[in-house]
């Protein structure tokens, strides 16, 4: 969670990853992976801001599911990342890492990394759970 806590702030970035400097949904999870382990497991290459609407299939769920094992959305603890899609059909396009009190650290564009409630719009937005490795 510190290392997670440490984005708070961080100006919204399109394909930032850098605390402090600049950061976009998965330029915070790249980071806070950064802080963890060292190195990413996988660079994710350039993205469009409109990457999940023109992509097949479930590119964010599944780069997610090779380096992270999936745990139930009910199992879910602080720390843990959470994959959100905006409509049913749509491939999830939003991370965030869950904070406790029931709230969510995200970059959120056009502001800056936040620590957001988690309520029921939120909720029933929620594609996937991860764990980070130990």
């Amino acid at each position: 969670m510190a290392a997670a806590r440490g984005f708070l702030g961080t100006p919204y970035r399109h394909q930032g990853s850098r605390q402090g400097v600049g950061c976009d949904c998965l330029g915070l999870v790249r980071g806070v992976w950064r802080t963890l382990y060292g190195t990413e497991p996988e660079a994710p290459g350039p993205y469009t801001p409109d990457w999940a609407e023109r992509a097949d299939g479930e590119p964010l769920l599944e780069a997610a599911a090779r380096h992270m094992p999936a745990i139930a959305v009910d199992d879910a603890l602080p720390g843990d990342l959470l994959l959100f899609r905006w409509r049913p059909q749509a491939a999830a396009k939003h991370c965030g890492i869950l904070d406790a009190g029931g709230r969510v650290i995200h970059a959120y564009e056009g502001h800056c990394v936040v620590s957001s409630p988690l309520g029921p719009a939120w909720r029933r937005r929620i594609a996937a759970a991860f764990r980070f490795p130990e």
